[in-house]
C-alpha cells in the first residue's frame, strides 16, 4: 500500500490523504485483491466492449492485411502503429505522467512487445474477441503493479515501465520457443 499512498500524498491535502488513510486501512482485505475482484470482472465486460474497438482495428483488420508481412514484422508494424495512436493521451500525462516526451517512446515500445503477445492470442483463439478480452482486463489491471511498488518513476515501473518491458519480453520468447518447438502446429507461420 505504500506505493498508493507514497503517489496520493501529492494528489491530495494533508485532510484527504489521512481520510484515504484511514478508510483503506479500515479495509477487511488489502486494496490491492478490491482492485484485483474490479479489474477482472471490468475486464472482461465493460473494458473487453472498449477494447473490442481497438482490437477489432489492430487484430481484425491490420494484422490480416499485414500477414504476408509474417508474424514477428506484421506484429510490430501494429505495434508501432498501436503506439503512435496512444500519442496524443501519453502527451497529455497518461501513463508516464513524469516523463510524457520520453512516455511517447517508452509507449511505441511497449505497443511494440505487447502487439505479438496480443496476435497471438487472437490466432491461437480465432476471435479478435480473444485480444478484445485481454486488452480490457489489462487496462483494468495495469494499475495494481504501481499499488504495491513504494518509489520509482513512471519509466521504470508499472507495467508499461522498464519493468513491464522486461515480462513483455519474456513472454514474447515463451510465445517464439513455445510456437516454435513444443506446439503440434506453428501457429506464427499462419498470419
Amino acid at each position: 500500500m505504500e506505493g498508493m499512498f507514497e503517489r496520493f500524498r501529492q494528489l491530495l491535502s494533508p485532510e484527504q490523504f489521512k481520510k484515504m488513510q484511514e478508510q483503506v486501512t479500515a479495509l477487511p482485505i488489502h486494496p490491492f485483491w478490491i482492485g484485483l475482484l474490479q479489474g477482472i470482472v471490468a475486464g472482461v465486460t465493460i473494458n473487453a466492449v472498449a477494447g473490442f474497438g481497438e482490437e477489432l482495428g489492430w487484430r481484425g483488420f491490420l494484422q490480416r492485411e499485414l500477414g504476408f508481412l509474417g508474424f514477428w514484422k506484421s506484429s510490430t508494424v501494429i505495434g508501432v502503429i498501436w503506439g503512435v495512436w496512444h500519442a496524443p493521451l501519453i502527451l497529455q500525462g497518461h501513463n508516464y505522467p513524469q516523463h510524457p516526451l520520453i512516455g511517447v517512446f517508452m509507449m511505441i515500445i511497449w505497443c511494440i512487445l505487447l502487439a505479438p503477445i496480443f496476435s497471438y492470442v487472437r490466432l491461437k483463439a480465432k476471435s479478435v474477441i480473444a485480444a478484445a478480452v485481454i486488452h480490457g482486463s489489462l487496462n483494468a489491471t495495469a494499475g495494481l503493479s504501481i499499488m504495491v511498488v513504494k518509489g520509482g518513476n513512471d519509466l521504470i515501473i508499472g507495467v508499461t515501465g522498464l519493468a513491464g518491458f522486461i515480462v513483455l519480453a519474456a513472454v514474447n520468447l515463451g510465445i517464439f520457443g513455445y510456437d516454435r518447438f513444443w506446439s503440434k502446429e506453428e501457429t506464427l507461420t499462419f498470419c
